[in-house]
């Protein structure tokens, strides 16, 4: 949780630094929308990321980046049942391959877990942590006009605010461990990669071709997460794994394939 607040309050000091002139100028606009948009940074940022670092001590970083496929369809189902777009057969039948793929990393490759829900705490946090980050996505597809830095910039402020509870929990059970050189390249690496480049891309790509093409993309994580768990922490890529992921990979194709012209 430590390092929820210090990856959202680098950004916030970044965003202040850097592009307050756009947060200036949108004011007028965000403050009618700050309950709104605060729920949003709450919801999308500190509540994705806390369940993503809850997840990571019982599951592997292959897991968290197949399961992350589960995006775009949190979103289709998501937008189907606040607006009622409509989803065709194939679309369907994507999200069908899509959850099979999803249950088959949460069982492990063994399906008889499922009977005696002995399922990875870590996978279902992620799970979790998904659907969060969907609720966030659909949400951008009604956000108020005005620039992705200048509402990127009062969502990662909502972000800091609400992980600052969090980050007391975690003190209060486990004691503060202020982090050494390791840990503040980590949170610079957190800040400006996934954290300021990823999300302003995102929310700039939302308002250009919308919630659902741009969720597409997510569809990218499981497949960089993959390469670089192998790479970099010497994880097996497990047999079951690779079944997933094309599973959650073909589920979305059919969903984009079979979308509504």
């Amino acid at each position: 949780m430590l390092l929820v607040t210090l990856r959202w309050l680098v950004v916030l000091i970044l965003l202040l630094l850097f592009a307050r002139k756009h947060l200036v100028r949108d004011w007028p606009v965000l403050r009618n929308h700050l309950v709104f948009v605060g729920l949003m940074g709450t919801v999308g940022f500190t509540s994705f990321n806390a369940l993503f670092y809850a997840a990571a001590h019982s599951t592997s970083a292959i897991n968290i980046g197949i399961l992350q496929g589960s995006i775009p369809v949190f979103v289709l189902l998501g937008t189907f049942t606040l607006y009622r777009s409509r989803i065709t057969r194939l679309q369907a039948c994507g999200v069908a391959v899509t959850l099979i793929g999803v249950i088959i990393i949460a069982s492990g490759g063994d399906l008889e877990q499922l009977q005696s829900l002995s399922i990875n705490p870590g996978d279902l946090f992620m799970l979790l942590a998904c659907f969060f980050y969907a609720t966030y996505s659909i949400g951008l597809s009604r956000r108020p006009a005005v620039s992705a830095l200048g509402l990127f910039t009062v969502l990662s402020f909502a972000a800091f605010i609400s992980s600052l509870p969090l980050l007391a929990f975690e003190v209060s059970n486990t004691g503060f461990s202020a982090p050494g050189l390791t840990g503040w390249i980590v949170v610079a690496l957190v800040a400006l990669l996934p954290s300021l480049i990823a999300q302003i891309s995102f929310i700039h790509s939302v308002s250009l071709i919308g919630p659902g093409r741009a969720g597409v993309f997510i569809n990218l994580v499981p497949v960089f997460a993959s390469i670089m768990a192998v790479v970099y922490l010497q994880e097996s890529f497990e047999s079951f794994q690779a079944v997933a992921l094309a599973l959650v990979l073909g589920g979305i194709w059919l969903s984009e394939v079979g979308k509504v012209k």
